[in-house]
C-alpha cells in the first residue's frame, strides 16, 4: 500500500448545474487495495497526508491535512481564516477511485458534492 493523490472537482449542485473543476480538493490519502482510506496506513504517514482546498477565488484556497478523529474523516486547517474543520461525510465507507462522488461540508457549513476525477500513486 502507499499514498495516493486524489482530486476531488465540485460535482453537479444547487447554484452548480454543471459542476465547476476550477473547485475542489487535491488529497494524497492512504488506500488500500480497494480504494479505501487505510487508518492504520494514515497514522504511518499522518504529516505526507495533505489537502489542498482549491478555488477561483484566492480567499477560498487553503492547505491543511487529512485527519481522522473516533473514526470519522476531516481535512484540517491550522489558519483560522481558512475555516473549520471540514467533515466528510462518510469517508471511510467511500471507495476514491475516478468517477466515485464524496459530500463534503464545507467551512461555510453548506454540504456540496465532489466526484473524483483523477487518482495517482505518489511515492
Amino acid at each position: 500500500m502507499q499514498l495516493t493523490r486524489v482530486i476531488l472537482r465540485l460535482a453537479r449542485n444547487p447554484g452548480f448545474p454543471d459542476g465547476d473543476s476550477a473547485r475542489g480538493y487535491a488529497i494524497v490519502a492512504p488506500l488500500d487495495a480497494d480504494g479505501r482510506l487505510d487508518v492504520e496506513l494514515w497514522r504511518e504517514n499522518k504529516d505526507a497526508c495533505t489537502v489542498r482546498r482549491f478555488a477561483p477565488n484566492k480567499e477560498e484556497v487553503a492547505d491543511g491535512l487529512l485527519s481522522n478523529r473516533g473514526g470519522h474523516w476531516f481535512f484540517h486547517y491550522d489558519e483560522v481564516h481558512e475555516g473549520p474543520d471540514e467533515p466528510v461525510h462518510r469517508l471511510a465507507d467511500h471507495q476514491l477511485r475516478v468517477g466515485d462522488y464524496v459530500a463534503i461540508k464545507e467551512h461555510n457549513e453548506e454540504t456540496l458534492t465532489y466526484i473524483v476525477s483523477e487518482t495517482q500513486k505518489v511515492h
